[in-house]
């Protein structure tokens, strides 16, 4: 059984590469950088959510300029993606624990730390949980770790690599180390962007395009749909 699963993950890797190409969100190379990125994407849209970046970025073009202006500045910039005061809030109280922590605003030195280490400071930060503190390891980091979105999530369970342990379907900080664990380090990277791509397109919440999706052959949804016809 387990060399099976680890052919059919495989399997799927490859076909979701062939299709997206890894294609990386957006996302950004320095650690401080993608966790603004993050916090500016909460509820809101992708261009939404690029354009507040934007926006914060040509307005404190430095980190030190940042961690100098005040929350309702800050919430002044932001105020278009939404939820300003609260992103605002964070993103202030979030630069003076790394100011504690390093003497300076920025998350290079988490470069040298070990995975655990390092993610258990990103966890330490404001509203910071597994998912986005594994985004900053992923992308900006370079470590192999599997952040669980929304569409991570819901694909997974529809492939029945995971099963939810809350009553509400969503994944619980044990579900989504129980699910990194599943896949392996080579393919993290790779099936997390493009399970996003996919379920943008593809496997939505609600009425997802089954008969059309790339990987259908796949997933025991389909297969089950295809015996009670």
């Amino acid at each position: 059984m387990a060399v099976q699963y680890a052919r059919r993950l495989a399997d799927i890797a490859g076909v979701l590469r062939s299709r997206y190409h890894d294609f990386d969100h957006y996302n950004l190379a320095d650690p401080l950088d993608e966790l603004l990125f993050i916090i500016c994407s909460t509820r809101t849209t992708e261009r939404g959510y690029r354009n507040t970046f934007q926006a914060l970025r040509a307005r404190y073009r430095t980190n030190a300029s940042l961690t100098r202006a005040s929350i309702d500045e800050v919430a002044a910039v932001l105020q278009p993606g939404g939820l300003s005061r609260k992103k605002a809030t964070q993103i202030h109280d979030s630069l003076r624990a790394i100011c504690n922590q390093f003497g300076e605003p920025s998350l290079s030195r988490l470069r040298d730390w070990p995975d655990e280490r390092c993610e258990q400071f990103l966890l330490s930060l404001p509203g910071v949980g597994k998912k986005v503190a594994r985004c900053v390891m992923l992308y900006a980091l370079g470590r192999a770790v599997f952040p669980v979105d929304e569409h991570c999530w819901r694909i997974s369970r529809r492939l029945g690599w995971i099963r939810q342990t809350r009553r509400n379907r969503s994944g619980s900080p044990r579900d989504e180390d129980r699910l990194q664990a599943r896949i392996s380090p080579d393919y993290r990277y790779s099936l997390h962007v493009n399970m996003i791509s996919l379920g943008r397109e593809f496997c939505t919440p609600l009425n997802p395009k089954c008969p059309t999706c790339p990987i259908s052959v796949f997933c025991p949804r389909v297969g089950t749909r295809a015996a009670h016809k």
